[in-house]
């Protein structure tokens, strides 16, 4: 296997430039963001790329470890869990006759990071320090095992160019009490346990300092801190290695610390090369299975791997008590908390390329559904409504007031309003049913969300004088309206549902009587209650106009002021700061997409010509106020064949997190948009879509883009297709697997094991090109 490039003892980044993001300098006013994108994860512990080496409490904040799952409450009167941040094992400290090498970042004149995407290990050097005499470069690498995700690992090292001196350094573990309690505090292993939660969390960490190959003895100064004295010589090479294991216990049944030491020795008798090969080799396998090749457009491509790179960062199938929070483990924001966004805008991407981690994320809704069943009753309805915001027991967590954009304490209502998540969980189990035919989890979990969701649904809408069940007092995904009636979104959405889980209930009958008979006994589920869903789902109102196919967004919309986003071109803030927090919501400005967000997920909904009709009319009046929105309309625009447009919401998407100038990133990577990303690429220009019997295809790829090139799973097997805009071709590959149908632009074929599928494309790629409907999106 391939070990670690080196020229000497320096470490080196993969040649490849697309699969590396690199950035220079020091400026302080970036350092958020950069720690931010820079961050590493392997959906267990997520380390931000904050700076390492002689990092002082007035430049740089040393809390940049996260553990998935850790989640405690604080102390303070109306506080919600939150995740707590675990010791910081990455400093390092370096002086010189007793004077740090680096006080603060003008100290160093340069600074580059290196994010090796391919191989999942960041980089960094330093050079032109500001000591007389002597001439070094120092370059460190860390990484948080793909492998072994309780493993990290962090090498420091040092080419000694010219001049001698006397240095010391130091390598520590720090803040390890902070939203902690220590039990137990030993040289090289600590435990600590949260205050409310019942969480344990240990660690336990080697350290080693080798001078041109030669191991120097150590002067332990306490509990995870090493120190060590020598005199630098021109040509010494330095390598400091040290190797940290995570473990976390929910239920304190295990011995934690003892956990962590044997984990941390069969790390140290592999060796670091080896559990960097280890690492390597399992990334590996992740960019095989999900890797997305765009020819033509090398700022696409580069965009695209950065947004794997963090997707493929954010998941461990090996833990399906967690899930991924609205910044994953890359920082603070949102506390860690879990929304819609992991179901509708991350589980297709897992789904599609990684079906162990979509399963463990379903898994962890099916273990939070007492939670969401509690939530239901506590507001006089039957079945399950998931939190809006969940941290690790499913028990809601959104706060009840926030500050706004005015400095006035306002009253949050998603928590009680924003039911359209349990149709969104819903809609996740459907799809990873559909995509993957896992019977066990349909079974054993998944059925049995579908019908609490589906009784929720059920006890919610109310049939009224007019003949038709409402659905009252709701948020949909457009925030700036709170508290309205019959949500397109919503209702559509609960529709599917209960329909889901009447198919859910007759293929159980069919497949798996004894197992319907049990749970159908457990739930207190009968015909006659499947019966009254049937009734709510034909008699639930949608908004939609039948002549016009225009849904109403919701109940009144069409009747609210009217106001041309055009007329604030340049905006630099979302329109409920322009407008004021009254008038947007009494207007048709958009926070999101809604409406819209329904014709991503339901397109069968929209006839004929329908959903061009709703693109048309609703995306102009959308402020795209959130990270999700963009990524949601591109992916319509281009499935509808706006190219331009598409193009342009692909690029605002990926500038998110890669451009210092879209919005602030210091709070943790938007995960959720980088999901949209993948989805843009592959559901909307590269026109995939599932059916009950296998995968259909539709491209239209943007004119720029000469070829795309995708790999998807679908029930075992695993298959390559490649859309050649040059050739007007689409080549399909199955990798392995049984026969499957794919159907290529509405012509059904079969696709076989060891016989590519070569065709010809009825029209040219990027021939449909289309224009913003007026000027949203600014």
């Amino acid at each position: 296997m391939r070990q670690l490039r080196t020229t000497g003892q320096i470490l080196l980044p993969t040649e490849d430039t697309a699969w590396v993001l690199h950035e220079d300098g020091c400026d302080p006013l970036r350092d958020s963001s950069r720690e931010t994108r820079f961050a590493i994860s392997n959906g267990f512990l997520g380390v931000r790329g904050a700076q390492a080496i002689n990092r002082g409490a007035t430049w740089a904040t040393p809390l940049c470890t996260y553990v998935a799952g850790l989640f405690d409450t604080p102390d303070t009167i109306g506080a919600i869990p939150e995740l707590i941040p675990a010791a910081d094992w990455l400093q390092v400290g370096i002086s010189l006759r007793g004077s740090s090498l680096a006080h603060h970042p003008g100290d160093i004149s340069s600074h580059p990071l290196t994010l090796d995407m391919k191989r999942g290990a960041l980089l960094t050097e330093f050079r032109q320090f500001d000591v007389p005499a002597l001439s070094l470069r120092l370059r460190t690498l860390r990484l948080v095992s793909q492998c072994a995700r309780e493993v990290g690992l962090q090498i420091v090292q040092i080419e000694i160019q010219e001049g001698e001196d006397e240095i010391t350094l130091n390598a520590s573990l720090e803040s390890m009490n902070l939203g902690l309690i220590t039990e137990r505090l030993e040289p090289d292993v600590g435990v600590w346990r949260t205050r409310h939660s019942g969480k344990t969390l240990a660690m336990a960490a080697s350290v080693t300092l080798r001078i041109d190959d030669e191991e120097l003895p150590t002067t332990a100064l306490g509990h995870f801190k090493w120190s060590w004295n020598w005199k630098l010589r021109p040509g010494q090479v330095i390598s400091l290695e040290r190797m940290v294991t995570v473990v976390r216990s929910d239920n304190g049944a295990s011995d934690a610390g003892s956990v962590a030491r044997q984990k941390l020795n069969i790390a140290k008798t592999l060796g670091w090369h080896e559990v960097f090969a280890e690492h390597e080799a399992a990334w590996s396998h992740r960019w095989e299975r999900s890797d997305v090749e765009v020819n033509g457009d090398p700022v696409a491509q580069h965009a695209l791997r950065f947004a794997l790179y963090h997707l493929n960062s954010a998941a461990n199938p090996g833990d399906d008590s967690v899930s991924i929070g609205a910044r994953a483990l890359t920082g603070p924001d949102y506390l860690g908390h879990v929304f819609w966004d992991t179901e509708i805008f991350l589980l297709p991407f897992y789904t599609l390329t990684w079906p162990e981690a979509a399963k463990a994320l379903l898994m962890y809704r099916f273990h939070t559904l007492d939670g969401a069943r509690a939530k239901a009753a506590r507001m006089g309805w039957r079945g399950a409504l998931y939190a809006w915001e969940s941290a690790d027991t499913g028990v809601e967590a959104t706060p009840e007031n926030v500050v706004g954009p005015d400095r006035q304490v306002v009253e949050v209502l998603s928590g009680k309003q924003e039911q359209h998540i349990s149709a969104d969980v819903a809609y996740a189990i459907w799809q990873y049913w559909r995509a993957t035919g896992d019977e066990d989890f349909l079974r054993d979990a998944g059925a049995e969300i579908l019908f609490e969701t589906a009784r929720f649904w059920s006890s919610r809408a109310l049939l009224e004088p007019d003949g038709r069940c409402h659905i009252r007092g709701v948020i949909g995904p457009d925030e700036y309206h709170e508290d309205i009636d019959d949500n397109a979104f919503t209702n559509v959405m609960a529709r599917w549902n209960i329909r889901r889980a009447l198919d859910a209930s007759a293929l159980m009958r069919e497949r798996w009587p004894q197992r319907w008979e049990q749970l159908s006994s457990r739930l207190g589920l009968g015909d006659p209650e499947l019966q009254h869903w049937l009734d709510v789902a034909d008699t639930l109102a949608t908004g939609l106009d039948p002549e016009t196919g225009l849904f109403e967004q919701f109940a009144g919309f069409h009747g609210l002021e009217q106001i041309s986003l055009a007329s604030y071109t340049g905006r630099s803030v979302p329109m409920d700061v322009v407008l004021g927090r009254k008038r947007t919501q009494e207007s048709q400005i958009i926070k999101q997409a809604d409406v819209v967000a329904l014709l991503a997920l339901l397109p069968e909904e929209f006839v004929s010509e329908a959903g061009g009709i709703n693109f048309k009319f609703y995306e102009p009046r959308c402020g795209h106020g959130s990270s999700l929105s963009r990524p949601m309309h591109g992916l319509v625009a281009a499935r509808l064949g706006y190219s331009e447009l598409a193009s342009r919401l692909f690029q605002e998407s990926t500038a998110i997190d890669l451009a210092d100038t879209h919005v602030a990133i210091a709070g943790g990577i938007h995960i959720a948009a980088l999901g949209g990303v993948w989805q843009m690429a592959i559901f909307g220009f590269g026109g995939i879509s599932l059916l009950d019997d296998g995968i259909a295809i539709d491209p239209k790829l943007p004119a720029r883009w000469r070829s795309l090139k995708f790999s998807l799973m679908w029930r075992g097997r695993d298959l390559q297709i490649k859309i050649n805009q040059n050739l007007n071709s689409i080549n399909a590959t199955l990798k392995c697997g049984k026969p499957m149908k794919l159907v290529v632009e509405g012509e059904p074929y079969e696709l076989r094991f060891g016989l590519s599928l070569n065709l010809a494309t009825k029209k040219a790629a990027g021939q449909i090109t289309g224009q913003s409907f007026g000027g949203a999106n600014v």
